[in-house]
């Protein structure tokens, strides 16, 4: 029996199409390498509460047609994002907003705070004697000026890239948002939120009626391995063909087409799990630890995703992450692009090969080397003709 698209990855990508798909009237086979379906997104139940086991996801859009597709599958909460940024033992609101300006200067106005900025920011501009920004340190200062960048930007970007900010291009902080208003909200976005129940919910809906096999890596993965019914010893990625007529890839594009052109590079995160006999650690999902010294970039408190007022305290145990940027190696999860002249040359031959594929479908952050939110992934699917 012959499916219509082979689904390689269950991530929101891969997960949108098959619902598409199906909804179109098609056979779906969705396999995926991890023992669970979901991608990044996947969410562990542990002590009652939704992990994000792969790092904090905020779904948030100003796109009323995604919002709607996505609750019309399952509801969603009034999660608001509103990090807290923790420098030396002081905390400061983020975005940068009027809270943070009044926590870093003691300022009330917006006429006050703007005037601190500039003062900070035509300090930078004459040290650099007219000639543009070369380097993400220099950019920063011109932009919000010493205190905020030295606090809140420096040590934080350093730990997530591995290198000096004077070493990092200038475009990574073109723009800085910052915002004369006291709002914590760290979106603009006029949607956001959590899917009540996690994520594990929506992903279960848009594949509900697909065939899912986990536990099965495309590359090394044999035909029987994912058609028990079959003695079929053909690796999967030679024979896919004649199980189904379209492929769908989620995965790394360098790695499908066997590093022809050299590896891309990636940054990783080691997440650092812990179970903790409290009801609230610190009274809020995000906290960024901005100073260099620190070596961890965030902890994440789950239940706060999920869980507010007086019912935090109904589960008398939380759930922690601390966050450890890496860089990516062979064997770990690749998570976000290396934005760089190397890369941007290699990706573009590998897109190039991929635009004449007739019956592959490339789509995803690792299939197509770019970092996504989660709403902009579903959009491209919704767009897509299927």
């Amino acid at each position: 029996m012959k499916y219509d698209y082979l689904i390689v990855g269950s991530g929101l990508f891969g997960a949108t199409f098959a619902y598409r798909a199906m909804q179109a009237g098609k056979r779906c086979l969705v396999i995926d390498r991890r023992e669970q379906l979901g991608g990044n997104v996947y969410c562990e139940d542990v002590e009652g509460i939704h992990v994000h086991k792969y790092g904090a996801h905020i779904f948030h859009t100003n796109d009323k047609q995604v919002w709607d597709f996505v609750n019309g599958l399952v509801p969603f909460n009034r999660y608001t994002n509103s990090p807290v940024a923790n420098y030396k033992g002081k905390l400061y609101n983020l975005p940068f907003n009027m809270n943070t300006f009044y926590q870093m200067w003691g300022v009330i106005t917006p006429e006050e705070a703007q005037a601190k900025i500039d003062e900070q920011k035509a300090e930078a501009v004459k040290a650099l004697n007219g000639r543009e920004p070369q380097n993400l340190e220099e950019q920063a200062l011109t932009l919000v000026g010493k205190d905020i960048y030295e606090k809140l930007i420096k040590g934080y970007t350093e730990k997530q890239w591995g290198r000096a900010c004077t070493e990092l291009p200038a475009f990574i902080i073109r723009r800085l948002p910052v915002r004369m208003v006291y709002d914590n909200n760290y979106f603009n976005d006029a949607y956001q939120g959590i899917p009540i129940g996690g994520y594990n919910v929506l992903i279960n809906k848009l594949l509900e009626g697909a065939d899912c096999v986990t536990g099965v890596d495309y590359f090394t993965a044999k035909v029987s391995d994912v058609l028990h019914d079959f003695e079929d010893e053909r690796l999967l990625k030679d024979a896919w063909r004649e199980i189904a007529d379209k492929m769908v890839f989620t995965g790394k594009i360098d790695q499908y087409y066997d590093y022809r052109f050299g590896q891309l590079q990636y940054r990783t995160v080691r997440f650092e799990q812990e179970t903790i006999d409290t009801p609230n650690y610190q009274g809020n999902a995000v906290i960024n630890y901005t100073e260099r010294e620190v070596p961890f970039t965030r902890i994440i408190e789950h239940k706060h995703f999920e869980k507010f007022g007086a019912e935090v305290y109904a589960n008398p145990k939380t759930v922690i992450s601390r966050e450890y940027s890496t860089e990516w190696q062979a064997g770990m999860e690749p998570f976000y692009p290396v934005n760089d002249a190397r890369n941007a040359e290699i990706v573009t031959q590998y897109k190039a090969l991929a635009a004449e594929e007739n019956n592959v479908i490339f789509g995803g952050r690792l299939a197509d080397y770019a970092y996504y939110d989660m709403a902009p992934v579903i959009q491209k699917v919704l767009q897509m003709s299927i």
